[in-house]
């Protein structure tokens, strides 16, 4: 435990805050969850120019870096490699590992369903793409929509039985979880393990930043313990750090350069222009580079996507509405 106390301290790197979430991401906010059950001190940090990357969320610690695409994610990597350790006591508990396998595919699957194939997308672009030229934006949100129905094996001609399978394996990871958890403050043992950091990030995500017409939602809101559950660690986790610490913005993140109040004020015209600043330099051309890439990569997809056979079956008239 020493050389964990030595340690530099970490920061976690996620998609932006909104919907009233420390981060809006449904994979970011299970790691920021976990990092605060186990009161491990860290700063959040906001990466914006990277919408589609499979790397974030990730932390940082000196020179260690753990990746959500590597080694089973981040909170797997922070367990194997000894920063912090939730699970020790309830590892080998039958009942615990069938129910933290019902939330990271059954939940997670209904999660990744509803914002990019079963809703209008509001929700995924505000969360991905809002700070993107509108055009680069919504190409990547279809490519992701594509990228989603692959993963989940959603295709026309099984797209019917499809949700319905995904809607009821949703429905009975709620029954058993509600059943589980009972009037207890945890899921196992009197105290907080990742399967509390997952769901309760899956149940923010689906009770705030889904729509309100969710069919998610609203089979969440069918289990009322399941619901006081999420808002009294809410007030705890999230309500609470937010009152207390705004965190700190990566510098891949273009919106951390402070807004100079002349930028929006109405001053003469003929004041002469101040002359930009090495670091709003920097930001610029990463923000030009970043483009030009995801321009590339769009069209390289496109193109790949026009000479198949199936591309009416990914990218249908829905995908535009």
């Amino acid at each position: 435990m020493e050389e964990a106390k030595e340690r530099e301290k970490l920061t976690l790197v996620t998609r932006k805050s909104c919907f009233g979430l420390p981060t809006s991401c449904p994979n970011c906010l299970p790691v920021y969850l976990y990092l605060k059950f186990s009161k491990t001190p860290f700063d959040l940090a906001f990466n914006l120019i990277n919408p589609d990357s499979d790397q974030i969320p990730y932390v940082e610690s000196g020179t260690y870096v753990a990746y959500n695409n590597e080694k089973g994610g981040v909170i797997r990597s922070l367990i194997e490699d000894g920063f912090v350790d939730l699970d020790s006591q309830v590892r080998g508990i039958p009942e615990w590992i069938s129910a933290k396998a019902m939330v990271d595919s059954w939940l997670a699957d209904a999660i990744m369903y509803e914002l990019w194939v079963g809703s209008d997308g509001s929700s995924a672009c505000k969360i991905y793409y809002s700070d993107l030229p509108w055009p680069l934006g919504k190409i990547l949100y279809l490519k992701q929509v594509h990228v989603a129905k692959q993963i989940l094996g959603v295709t026309k001609d099984n797209a019917e039985r499809r949700e319905e399978e995904i809607y009821r394996n949703a429905n009975d990871a709620f029954s058993a979880l509600s059943t589980r958890l009972g009037e207890q403050a945890y899921f196992f043992d009197n105290r907080p393990t990742s399967l509390d950091a997952v769901f309760l990030g899956h149940a923010l995500f689906t009770l705030y930043a889904l729509p309100e017409n969710s069919m998610l939602r609203s089979k969440l809101l069918e289990h009322d313990n399941l619901v006081r559950y999420t808002e009294k660690h809410k007030l705890e986790l999230v309500d609470s750090s937010a009152s207390s610490s705004s965190g700190t913005q990566s510098q891949s993140d273009p919106s951390s350069v402070p807004r100079r109040p002349s930028q929006w004020s109405s001053k003469p015209k003929s004041k002469p222009k101040r002359e930009k600043t090495e670091e709003e330099k920097k930001f610029r051309r990463r923000a030009k580079y970043f483009l030009v890439t995801q321009l590339i990569a769009v069209l390289v997809f496109l193109s790949l996507l026009g000479g198949s056979g199936d591309a009416e079956v990914e990218l249908d008239e829905d995908d535009y509405e």
